[in-house]
């Protein structure tokens, strides 16, 4: 009967000591996969970030071009087109306090007649958060560019 307690005592102290063990071991774990959990997250976030801004610049350049095509008279200078281009991005780009400001080109078909073409084309250097400042560190900047087309009306 005495042996049978401490048998019992040695068994519950071995069972905390196992609990302890595996509760450090499942700490090291943790603190293993946390930086790449962490990477993986923000590599979300910022490819979700930088899928944006490609977007913001696609629909800025087609708010340029449907700016210069509409029939209107006098027809949208080259200036014109741009600044409809430059107040769009200023509204909804994401640039998180970078001064990067997207350059726009209008190559051809300002003022044209029925039926030319217009082209308007935007390009911007994209920044990110952190992990495309780091990635921009070992590729040169990343330059998004966006172009449209549209006939004159």
């Amino acid at each position: 009967m005495k042996q049978d307690r401490v048998s019992a005592r040695h068994t519950d102290a071995h069972r905390r000591t196992r609990d302890a063990s595996q509760r450090g071991a499942a700490a090291i774990e943790f603190a293993i996969v946390l930086p790449l959990l962490l990477l993986v997250v923000f590599g979300i976030v910022e490819l979700g970030i930088a899928l944006y801004d490609k977007a913001m610049i696609t629909n800025a350049s087609r708010e340029g071009a449907r700016a210069g095509v509409v029939l209107r008279n006098p027809k949208p200078t080259s200036q014109d087109i741009t600044n409809v281009v430059l107040a769009y991005c200023q509204n909804y780009l994401l640039t998180f306090g970078t001064g990067n400001t997207p350059t726009v080109t209008v190559p051809s078909g300002v003022g044209g007649t029925f039926g030319t073409p217009l082209t308007v084309t935007v390009s911007y250097q994209y920044s990110g958060l952190g992990l495309g400042a780091m990635l921009s560190a070992f590729t040169g900047p990343i330059v998004m560019t966006a172009t449209t087309i549209m006939n004159n009306e």
